[in-house]
């Protein structure tokens, strides 16, 4: 794929979406930390119920602390891989009251030093609380990037490379959002619904389909 093809792709899905964001609720960075540490191998929707009440009662790291493992696994047991997750939301948040008084760090080496918080969870953060040109690469995105043909790579870093390499600065910020919404709602894994793709004349996936 050249460049000018990319151009056109990036340019049309800013165009149906001009201000694109996470479809996880959240107020603050500590509010969208939580939340992108429970998503893994979970639905935004089935962790957005949960975090309506924890985030009632525990809204700062302090607040999340006092309620203890015990408590976290009460408001998200409907999420998978609960128990880890809960021990992993209160020693980040024993580390965020211990080494970065109650906030949360607009740093990579720190988020990512965070129980639970991976490259893909620290780029998330800097990105949409932070404002920061980074691209998270999650299933979705490393889907569509593969199969467009805008981005191939075997592995999410290669394709994280790629992206950073090949999408404009003035795209930088948002295409995370772009091609997470576009996989999770268009370009889905089983069977693509190219027919409604806004993009399929400049996609380069062989198969297509009319639905």
């Amino acid at each position: 794929m050249n460049m000018q093809k990319r151009r056109q792709i990036l340019e049309r899905l800013r165009a149906d979406n001009p201000q694109p964001t996470t479809e996880l609720n959240f107020r603050n960075p500590f509010e969208l930390l939580i939340a992108v540490l429970l998503s893994a191998q979970a639905t935004d929707v089935s962790v957005n119920k949960a975090t309506i009440g924890l985030f009632t009662d525990g809204p700062t790291p302090a607040a999340m602390l006092a309620l203890g493992v015990e408590g976290v696994k009460q408001h998200i047991k409907t999420i998978g891989l609960f128990n880890t997750k809960a021990v992993n939301v209160i020693k980040t948040c024993t580390m965020l009251m211990e080494l970065h008084g109650g906030e949360v760090p607009e740093n990579r080496a720190a988020l990512e030093a965070l129980p639970g918080v991976g490259r893909k969870t620290a780029n998330v953060v800097l990105n949409t609380a932070f404002g920061w040109p980074t691209i998270a690469v999650d299933t979705h995105i490393f889907r569509v990037a593969n199969r467009t043909a805008f981005a191939k790579g075997k592995t999410v870093d290669e394709v994280e490379q790629r992206l950073l390499k090949w999408v404009p600065a003035e795209f930088k910020l948002d295409v995370h959002h772009w091609f997470i919404l576009h996989g999770r709602y268009t370009c889905i894994a089983r069977k693509p619904r190219c027919g409604s793709c806004i993009i399929e004349d400049l996609c380069e996936f062989k198969d297509k389909t009319e639905i």
